[in-house]
């Protein structure tokens, strides 16, 4: 079967990955990890501090504020979700199963296999909460107009209640910085969040295990709501983005929407062959790394919306079928 390919060169499929003997059923501490989390962090606070000054200088106007009207978002809070954790839904510790069995995924493509002797791998990860939708046009004005960001006209064209795209990974790491610092300052941030955020929890970019387990549950699902593609269920073979939230998910495990099409969603792991580990992540990122997105866009066919699909983007490339949503991690347990 035919890798999926992207509308754009540089944003391309995983084809061709090696892989190799070992098997991993545990992701946990290592040296390369460590050195790697202490990069983060220093990139995190750097990126925080200039979201924070960004956030007092409150002369700066990049673009008009939506005028929609967003009912169920809050405008004081970066047109978040308006309730107690202001979208994010907690996806609690435990196993999940990784990757493709081709046995029972005939659309398996090989990039999705975890070893030469092991075809999907056991992965378990702590606490982390993910938001509930992709992050939206309304979302993303409100960082630019806070910090004069820099963008394209056509990443704004779309209705406000609609993804973000035609961004680029810099551009979407920026943002969840500026987040971070926003809903720290702010008085306005509920009690629920504020509490995990003065814990140490970090606002990001998922990691590609931390997606794929939101996307398909502890079951290994194929699609977010089982075994088999339904239209009902997801925007893809179609001509544009819909509205976040469009299609509710009441099978998906943990209720989240648009885990399939719309939008590939970036993620923060460099793409690389499975088994997933993040404690080499160090090595590749000296590379020209891709890195992982995930869930397909509006424009692609089933095959390409199943949970385990990886594609991969140049951290630079802007397009119409790419977004992003974002994650909160504890960085006391990475």
């Amino acid at each position: 079967m035919n890798e999926p390919k992207s509308q754009t060169a540089q944003a391309t499929q995983g084809s061709g990955l090696g892989t190799d003997n070992s098997t991993h059923s545990y992701i946990g501490p290592g040296s390369g990890f460590s050195v790697l989390f202490l990069l983060i962090l220093f990139v995190a606070y750097w990126m925080y501090d200039q979201g924070r000054q960004a956030f007092e200088a409150t002369d700066v106007a990049a673009v008009p504020a939506p005028s929609a009207d967003l009912s169920g978002f809050d405008p004081a809070l970066g047109y978040l979700p308006d309730d107690d954790m202001l979208g994010f839904v907690e996806i609690p510790a435990g196993e999940f199963l990784m990757g493709s069995n081709p046995a029972f995924d005939r659309q398996a493509y090989e990039n999705e296999r975890w070893s030469q002797s092991q075809r999907q791998g056991a992965v378990t990860l702590p606490t982390y909460y993910i938001s509930r939708y992709e992050v939206t046009v309304a979302q993303y004005q409100a960082f630019l107009n806070s910090t004069g960001h820099s963008h394209v006209e056509q990443a704004l064209t779309a209705p406000a209640n609609h993804p973000i795209t035609n961004i680029t990974w810099t551009d979407a790491l920026a943002y969840t910085r500026w987040l971070q610092a926003m809903l720290t300052e702010n008085s306005a941030t509920p009690a629920a969040l504020r509490s995990v955020l003065d814990a140490g929890w970090l606002i990001t970019l998922p990691s590609e295990a931390q997606w794929e387990k939101s996307a398909r549950g502890s079951s290994g699902a194929i699609y977010p709501w089982g075994i088999r593609v339904r239209e009902d269920a997801a925007n893809f073979n179609a001509d544009a983005t819909s509205a976040v939230g469009s299609f509710r998910c009441t099978a998906c495990q943990f209720g989240l929407s648009d885990m399939s099409g719309n939008v590939w969603e970036m993620t923060r792991s460099p793409l690389q062959p499975y088994p997933y580990s993040e404690d080499d992540d160090m090595e590749i990122l000296g590379e020209d790394a891709l890195f992982v997105m995930k869930g397909g866009s509006f424009s692609d066919s089933a095959a390409n919306i199943r949970a385990a699909v990886r594609g991969g983007v140049d951290p630079g490339v802007r397009s119409e079928t790419i977004g992003f949503r974002i994650a909160l991690s504890n960085s006391n347990m990475q």
